[in-house]
């Protein structure tokens, strides 16, 4: 049997951690065992579905390279294929239409309820002989089996009964013609020849109702694994306060995609004590059996420290394509400086996220306005101008700008004036970098260049000299 499988959201906003985690798991699961993956866009919600929430999932998707052997399909352009086959059914007797008004089921659910019992259709028309003309208001219902039980063998859960008499008769074609949510999921995985349904575990109570329909129409059913649910940092259920931010958010924030699926494959499913997975780890070794079916628990710090581990560890030059998006959403130009795998060579270890790679970069290729103002204070004082001027010489002096060739000119200041690194190195780094923290030294003033660390140290040199003057 070829396995398929589907990613199925509905485009009423951003692709968040939650859908992304399924859409993983359903992708891993058909890489694994070599078969196929559907994208599918349930957009029957016609009020509040939209184009932009579709563009949002389709980049999500991307940027994780979740790609997919067919799809997107839309349900909105197959509502034909719905209605033809809601019609078979009324025509076979698997199908009714009813005419209660809302008046009358609002009035049996209040009675329900006064009763303790559960709201349901009580079937009023499911056999009723009633003379309606075909163009009264109505709806039509499947007509669910009364006796016996639903069975499904949950791949993550096990076994899962229902009871056909909690089932009610559900609505399949609405009073406006259109077919339902519900429905639509069967004769999509029907059409689509789905062989295993993975998705969140609040579809668990459309299972059995789904199955239903499926073997009324005498079609293969296919086996369903639900997913527990992603709780916040805080420990409450995932929302935008606590970490549920988009895909895409997470991209804007300076995640790479492979620390994100990383961390997403790891949130319910396990393989011995690896915390570090590839892309084709994940395909190799993911499994539904290994998959918890206890709810996790969304850790911000988790994330980045994967993040760190994937900046330092992939090869720079991937790292530094996703760098420059970030390079470019902060508005600077990185011509006139070094090379952006460079960069993350230089930052690596230092950074967290891209974002603030991008951030702690930009003194590399653009003239900072001013000093931070408390390194300044601290190093850029009177005392320093000595070994400032001392290093500015020998700086000066290279024919041959080279890492090595810097580094001796910094020791060569200090042994010269018989100070320590720190007396000499200190108020250099302030003065060519604008702040207090930076690579060492040697490093970072062979890559802002030799003509441009000279005019740095000379506006520093005149900063020292202002500083002076207004202490006299």
């Amino acid at each position: 049997m070829k396995i398929k499988t589907r990613f199925a959201p509905s485009p009423t906003g951003d692709l968040h951690v939650g859908g992304a985690r399924t859409a993983l798991y359903s992708w891993l699961f058909s890489r694994h065992f070599g078969g196929e993956f559907v994208l599918r866009i349930e957009d029957t919600d016609l009020e509040r579905s939209t184009q932009q929430a579709i563009d949002a999932i389709m980049d999500g998707m991307n940027w994780l390279g979740l790609d997919w052997d067919e799809g997107p399909y839309f349900q909105t352009k197959r509502f034909d294929r719905y209605n033809g086959v809601i019609d078979e059914m009324l025509a076979a007797g698997t199908a009714y239409k009813c005419y209660c008004s809302k008046e009358r089921l609002e009035k049996l659910r209040e009675e329900q309820m006064a009763r303790g019992d559960k709201a349901r259709y009580d079937g009023h028309c499911r056999d009723a002989k009633c003379a309606h003309g075909d163009n009264e208001p109505h709806v039509v219902r499947f007509r669910n089996p009364q006796e016996g039980s639903v069975i499904f063998d949950d791949k993550i859960r096990g076994p899962i009964e229902f009871s056909n008499q909690e089932l009610d008769d559900l609505i399949i074609r609405r009073t406006d013609g259109a077919p339902t949510y519900n429905f639509c999921v069967v004769i999509d995985d029907w059409d689509m020849e789905i062989t295993h349904v993975i998705r969140g575990e609040d579809h668990i109570n459309n299972t059995p109702r789904q199955i239903n329909i499926l073997k009324a129409l005498n079609a293969p059913v296919p086996e369903y694994a639900h997913v527990s649910m992603i709780l916040g940092d805080d420990g409450q259920k995932l929302s935008k306060r606590n970490g549920a931010a988009s895909v895409m958010q997470y991209r804007d924030a300076g995640y790479l995609p492979e620390a994100l699926l990383n961390y997403l494959v790891r949130l319910g499913w396990s393989h011995g004590d690896q915390e570090i997975f590839t892309v084709d780890d994940m395909k190799q070794f993911f499994t539904l059996d290994a998959v918890s079916k206890s709810a996790s628990a969304f850790n911000t710090e988790k994330l980045q420290w994967l993040n760190h581990h994937y900046i330092n560890h992939l090869p720079p030059e991937y790292v530094a394509v996703h760098l420059s998006w970030h390079i470019h959403e902060q508005g600077f130009n990185t011509q006139n400086g070094p090379q952006l795998v460079e960069i993350v060579k230089l930052l690596g270890e230092r950074c967290k996220t891209l974002k603030e790679m991008a951030t702690a970069c930009r003194y590399f290729y653009e003239e900072f306005d001013e000093f931070d103002a408390d390194a300044a204070k601290k190093h850029l004082r009177p005392v320093a101008k000595e070994p400032l001027e001392a290093v500015r010489a020998k700086l000066s002096a290279i024919s041959s700008w080279t890492t090595e060739n810097v580094h001796q000119a910094i020791e060569g200041a200090a042994a010269e004036l018989g100070l320590g690194m720190g007396k000499v190195g200190m108020p250099l780094r302030v003065a060519v970098t604008g702040s207090g923290q930076s690579p060492s030294m040697d490093v970072t003033v062979h890559a802002i260049g030799q003509s441009r660390s000279l005019a740095r140290i000379d506006r520093a040199l005149a900063f020292i000299a202002e500083r002076e003057a207004q202490q006299q």
